[in-house]
């Protein structure tokens, strides 16, 4: 059996959602990032030779082609000038390579993770967050593939003024179990980051979620690793300032960025469910005057 028909296979529906979900998902994750930090050349090559059989890994932009370990391929930097940030002022850009799934308006404080599956943001930012700030004001989902640049950026000038950590499950977030899985993305593990846009004050949030085997995530503006295991402080105060396309921090491997804009920004052309995006390309432009003055506390 070629390659392309063993992806076919691993690909249909009913097995992809069993291989992935029904199976310890926490124990996996645990294990993937032990062993994904093993610091030896020869289980590292091997294993991104299995991985690009699997999946359409391309390092070629990739800062360094030689690396100590998997966990060092995961977490790669890119090339100078391998991302071209939009500069518009009015421009919201994508914090990381994706694929957009759903997207649209916010309904009141309800949105969906595919068709048929609400959820609520209050369900997904926390009890301790008031979400006032993005009723009926829009979203979008960012799926980063296991193959994809895993480090995510500002989308512009901010300041990040909270994070919720938000501990759970790490069940898969690809499309299968969006479908299978009602309110999935607030079953995961996750942090909120709550921002506010320099220029013009407008709050703005990014909700990284984990999901099987990927259950990490490095902020660079905290001195700590969120992870399955931390039994640190949920609620964690800062003012850490970014210019836009400035790296914010990374995955371990690979999940979802979930973004929130108030009433007065809008989806940019072209962006739509199953559309490919690369850091820095525009993403949400804000509407003369939108969002001025919203207090997202």
């Amino acid at each position: 059996m070629n390659m392309k028909k063993i992806r076919q296979f691993l690909q249909q529906e009913d097995l992809n959602f069993l291989l992935t979900n029904r199976i310890p998902r926490t124990a996996l994750t645990r294990f993937m990032g032990w062993f994904s930090q093993i610091r030896n050349r020869h289980v590292c090559r091997a294993s991104i030779a299995i991985w690009k059989l699997f999946t359409d890994l391309d390092l070629s932009d990739a800062r360094k082609q030689q690396f100590d370990s998997l966990h060092d391929c995961f977490t790669r930097e890119l090339l100078p000038g391998a991302r071209t940030v939009d500069a518009g002022a009015d421009i919201l850009t994508s914090p990381c390579d994706a694929i957009v799934g759903a997207c649209g308006a916010v309904e009141g404080r309800e949105v969906f993770q595919a068709k048929g599956f609400p959820y609520s943001i209050t369900d997904l930012f926390g009890p301790t967050q008031d979400t006032a700030a993005f009723q009926d004001g829009v979203f979008v989902t960012l799926r980063l593939t296991s193959a994809m640049y895993h480090r995510f950026h500002a989308p512009q000038d901010c300041v990040v003024e909270h994070v919720t950590h938000i501990s759970g499950d790490t069940w898969n977030v690809n499309p299968i179990a969006l479908a299978r899985v009602e309110r999935l993305f607030c079953r995961n593990e996750r942090a909120v980051l709550r921002t506010r846009l320099t220029a013009g004050g407008q709050p703005i949030a990014l909700v990284p979620v984990a999901a099987i085997l990927v259950a990490s995530l490095r902020l660079h503006f905290l001195d700590l690793l969120l992870h399955l295991g931390y039994k640190g402080p949920n609620e964690i105060a800062c003012q850490a300032r970014f210019a836009k396309g400035e790296e914010m921090g990374w995955f371990q491997h690979g999940s979802t960025i979930l973004v929130f804009a108030p009433k007065g920004f809008a989806l940019c052309d072209g962006i739509a469910a199953g559309t490919r995006i690369r850091m820095g390309q525009a993403l949400l432009r804000m509407s003369a005057g939108g969002g001025q003055g919203l207090d997202p506390s």
